[in-house]
């Protein structure tokens, strides 16, 4: 696929014209990276605006004991970095991103991208609702962290995001909502003996979304 076609199949760009796409991908590049590889670690310090084309990256941490903390997926036609400053053509990283999937990412360089569209107030609007979104995320993550009990962390995830619940085996999705695998599944056995959610053939299908939504809707709030 040709750069300037890579670019106009992700929505963050979708309201540029074909002259200021030629101008974008004057200053971008994309690159393929193959399952398992890593794009950054955390402290990293780069100078290009990242998007997942495709593909599918895990963002983790690690504590002091070299513990893995999962704490979010990016999927494709998504913004990979997590910028701290618009002022700064440095872009630190605070968290590590893992490719689980082989993946293609477009890179931008940060300093034109101001140059030629933020300090023109083009795609500006665009971007800071992609933060705004960012920091909901974070929001939500501090709460499955700290706040919310086994319930909520299962709710949460099925809620949203029931696609990787069901592509993942139920020991991976344990170890990313950090709860024992015997917990996760007295968990799912109380939903579906309730009612809320449907289990067949370790498939599982949202039965009452709203049921689903109120155990973990509010709290921490």
């Amino acid at each position: 696929m040709l750069l300037k076609d890579t670019i106009k199949n992700i929505d963050f760009f979708e309201e540029l014209t074909e002259e200021q796409i030629q101008t974008l991908s004057e200053f971008s590049n994309v690159s393929t990276y193959p399952e398992k590889s890593i794009l950054y670690y955390e402290s990293d310090i780069n100078n290009k605006l990242l998007f997942l084309v495709k593909g599918l990256i895990k963002i983790y941490k690690v504590d002091k004991f070299g513990n893995e903390i999962f704490l979010y997926h990016i999927y494709k036609n998504s913004m990979i970095s997590e910028l701290s400053s618009l002022n700064s053509s440095e872009i630190h990283c605070f968290s590590n991103a893992e490719f689980t999937e082989d993946s293609t990412v477009l890179s931008i360089d940060f300093e034109k991208f101001k140059e030629h569209f933020l300090d023109k107030n083009i795609l500006t609007s665009k971007l800071i609702e992609v933060l705004l979104n960012k920091s909901q995320q974070f929001q939500c993550i501090i709460n499955r962290e700290l706040v919310f009990d086994a319930t909520a962390k299962v709710a949460f995830m099925l809620a949203q995001d029931l696609d990787m619940f069901n592509k993942l085996k139920r020991q991976e999705v344990s170890f990313m909502l950090h709860i024992q695998p015997e917990t996760l599944s007295r968990v799912l056995k109380r939903l579906s003996r309730s009612g809320t959610i449907s289990i067949q053939s370790s498939k599982v299908t949202i039965l009452n979304k709203e049921e689903l939504v109120s155990m973990f809707k509010g709290v921490g709030v």
